[in-house]
Formats: C-alpha cells, structure tokens, sequence
C-alpha cells in the first residue's frame, strides 16, 4: 500500500509577537509543555541574563543555569547539571549559541526543548542540528526539532542591528543552496525533497522581496518565520541541504582560515550567495541579491568585512574541502584560483558599475 501521507517533525507552537516574552509562563501551560512550570533555563551572561530578572517572578519554580559559551563542553556540562532533577523541558533563553547548547543538552537528557531567541542572527532557532565548538573546531551535532519556539519582536528591536541583518544574509542565502541542490540533482542525480525545498526557497524569496527593513515588526516578522520555516525544512530534508550551498561553504572556509577575524555567519553565507550566483551566470539574480543586501546594510564585497579580494579569492578555493561530498556551483566548475581571482573580478565590476 502506497504511503500517502508523512509525518513531518515540527514545533508544537510558534509564537512571533511582540510582548511574546510576557506570556511565557502562559504558553508553556497552556501547551501542556509544563504545567507546573519546572524548567531549566540555559541563558548567557549577556542578554539572557538580563531577561532572568523580567522572568524570574512568572517563573518561580524554575531554574536557571547560566552558559559561558557555545562549546560541547557547556552542552555537556548543562545536561550533567539538569539530568535527574524531574524537569519538564529545557528553555534555551539567549543567541544561537546558548540555544545551541540547551538543544544538544536536552536531547541527551531527553528532554523537550523551547527555544526562546532573543536575536535572529541565522537560521539555527528551530534547526534540527546545535552548531558547538570543539577540539577540532566546529562540529554539527544531530537533535530533536524545538517542541515551542517563542520569538519577542520587542526584544529583537532592542539587539543590535548586526544580529538582524546577519539573518537576512542567512535566510535569503537558501534561493542559492537550492539552486546549488537542484545542480547536484540534475547533475547527480541527488535526490530533492521537494517540500524541504520549496518551504526553504519561499522563506527566502519571502525575505529577498520584502520592502520593509529592520525596524519594521512586519518585516521582523517575516524575517522569524523564514528562518523557523527553513529549520522546518531541514527537519523534512533530514539534512542542512535547503539551506547550506556554496554559500555556506564559503562561509566555513572563512571561519577555518581566518577563525578570529571572521565576520557574522549571515554576512558571511550572504556575500557567498551573491558570488554563487554570479558564478552560475545567474548575473540578474546575483545583482537582486547584492542589491538588497546592500539596502539592509549587508556587505557585498569582502572589504566590506575586513577581508582583501585575494583572501575571498583564496578562501572560494579553499571552500569545497569545508563539505566533502556536498556537490555546488563550485565543485562543477572546479574553477582554478586564476579563475576564481578572474570571476570576482568580474563580479566586483558588475556591482560598481
């Protein structure tokens, strides 16, 4: 008998408002996440921490547990904290870092996990994957999709506006890896999930297109339903596929050569977008991009982040090794450094011009 339907994992409620945080205590009731309000808040020294005293008199029987940083270890460490304390869920209250960590340390405890952000810096809020640091850099670490995610658009006003336009950068970036994808399926014969991919592509046409900026709820709201929807999508594919190309690859190898100098992920994996579509002489497309996340404040060029052309050069080189066996744009053309310094050239003149 033919499978007609399939069972896709998902949050239990998303909440996008503002004021969202006020309600917290509420949504976790109501939901039936924990009605007796036991829970284990992960925050970090920075604006969690700031969050704790707002909370703390809504939520009288939890307990909060402060995390130094995004490392395995810390994920560790908080599971070892929480485990046998009869806890209903994990609350990660903070950046994508410290969800990063209430994520992987709920899962090895088995607990439910709410992710509370407080920025929108990428597309990790409702990902099936925690991003932590570790001995060999950086490793992505499997775990169950958040049961609750709560987003306070008041409280992501008052983050700096870097975070936000870090994750216009990652959100608009998917239109990219799907078409890097799409290559590898008509090249490879790789298969598509096409409903990971098309909830991934209008996340991030829904963001490419969208007049509103930064300031604007409307926009902020769009923006959070994106990258919530392209975790959704990744929960489908089973996989970073709808949402990681050579855009991300791009990224990595940033972050490998130049682990102290690297810019926000979103900047990064954005001008990587713009490149990878350039590359694959979708030259409309690329100037949409470098247009748009020009108007957002993003950067386009690599100077713009600190970078010289030849480091972007050396790093577009270096990126294929980020993702064995990850087929995009830049494994087909298998481009030579004078290629790659060659494409950019052309790309650098297409965006003054």
């Amino acid at each position: 008998m033919p499978v007609l339907t399939r069972l896709i994992p998902s949050p239990v409620v998303v909440d996008i408002s503002p004021g969202a945080l006020d309600d917290l205590a509420g949504l976790l009731a109501d939901q039936r996440i924990s009605s007796s309000g036991r829970v284990a808040i992960a925050v970090s020294g920075g604006s969690g921490k700031a969050l704790r005293t707002r909370l703390e008199p809504v939520l009288p029987d939890a307990d909060w547990y402060q995390v130094a940083n995004g490392t395995i270890d810390s994920a560790v460490r908080l599971a070892d904290g929480i485990k046998g304390k009869r806890y209903d869920a994990v609350v990660g209250l903070g950046g994508g870092k410290i969800i990063d960590v209430a994520k992987y340390a709920a899962a090895r405890v088995g607990l439910p996990m709410v992710a509370v952000a407080t920025n929108l810096a990428h597309d990790g809020i409702c990902s099936p994957v925690a991003t932590l640091d570790n001995d060999n850099g950086r490793g992505s670490y499997g775990v169950p999709t958040p049961i609750a995610i709560v987003v306070d658009l008041d409280v992501i006003r008052d983050a700096p506006i870097r975070f936000i336009r870090s994750g216009i950068g990652d959100a608009v970036s998917n239109i990219s890896a799907i078409a890097d994808w799409e290559l590898s399926h008509g090249i490879n014969g790789e298969p598509v999930d096409g409903l990971a991919a098309a909830m991934a592509r209008t996340a991030g046409e829904a963001v490419l297109r969208h007049p509103g900026g930064a300031g604007d709820d409307e926009f902020l709201t769009v923006l959070a339903e994106a990258l919530v929807l392209t975790g959704i999508a990744m929960s489908i594919s089973g996989d970073t596929r709808p949402s990681s190309g050579a855009c991300h690859e791009i990224s990595h190898a940033f972050d490998l050569l130049h682990p102290r100098r690297c810019a926000l992920h979103g900047e990064q994996v954005g001008l990587g977008a713009a490149f990878a579509m350039h590359l694959r002489g979708a030259h409309e497309e690329s100037q949409l991009f470098t247009e748009v996340l020009h108007r957002h404040g993003l950067p386009v060029l690599p100077d713009e982040i600190g970078f010289s052309a030849e480091e972007f050069v050396q790093a577009v080189a270096y990126a294929p090794q980020t993702r064995p066996g990850r087929f995009t744009i830049l494994e087909h053309l298998d481009l030579s450094t004078d290629q790659i310094r060659d494409a950019y050239a052309d790309y650098a003149k297409t965006i003054s011009s």
